[in-house]
């Protein structure tokens, strides 16, 4: 048995690897969430706005392919940033069937100022799992994003 928050003792963790992975990923994110607190951002917010950052400007599909997101829960993520003018969102040049998502310069200084919340996240983490233990989390996940993981993956469901 461990201890969940608010003292309680759960079983441990199944052997399903999803949910495994889905658990650690919501008690990370709630970390994060409220180390950005201040920020008035989300952890996934800040994902989006730092993605855009590097890969300005792109499509809601691109973006979604970047982030490995759903289309759907991507655009409706993006509402409260275009309302806070912190993306802009328009149609694209070459493809009028497409939306652009770009950075404003509001969304850049917004980024900027969660650069230092992050990063004491990121030192949080690293200390409280270790550091080369980070590391090999990061290139674990890595993996198990790449096409070449899914590939595999779906390979061994057909046999």
């Amino acid at each position: 048995m461990v201890e969940a928050k608010g003292g309680a003792s759960v079983a441990k963790g199944s052997r399903c690897n999803c949910t495994a992975l889905r658990k650690a990923t919501r008690r990370v994110s709630q970390l994060y969430d409220t180390a950005l607190a201040p920020s008035g951002l989300k952890t996934a917010q800040r994902a989006i706005l730092a993605q855009i950052s590097r890969s300005k400007p792109a499509s809601v599909g691109e973006l979604a392919d970047a982030l490995v997101m759903d289309s759907g829960a991507l655009a409706h993520t993006l509402k409260p940033l275009e309302r806070d003018h912190l993306v802009a969102v328009t149609i694209d040049p070459k493809d009028r069937r497409n939306r652009l998502i770009n950075l404003t310069r509001q969304g850049r200084t917004k980024l900027a100022e969660t650069d230092a919340l992050w990063a004491k996240a990121q030192r949080s983490f690293e200390t409280a799992f270790g550091r080369l233990e980070s590391g090999a989390l990061r290139e674990a996940l890595q993996l198990l994003v790449s096409d070449r993981f899914t590939s595999a993956f779906k390979k061994t469901l057909s046999t």
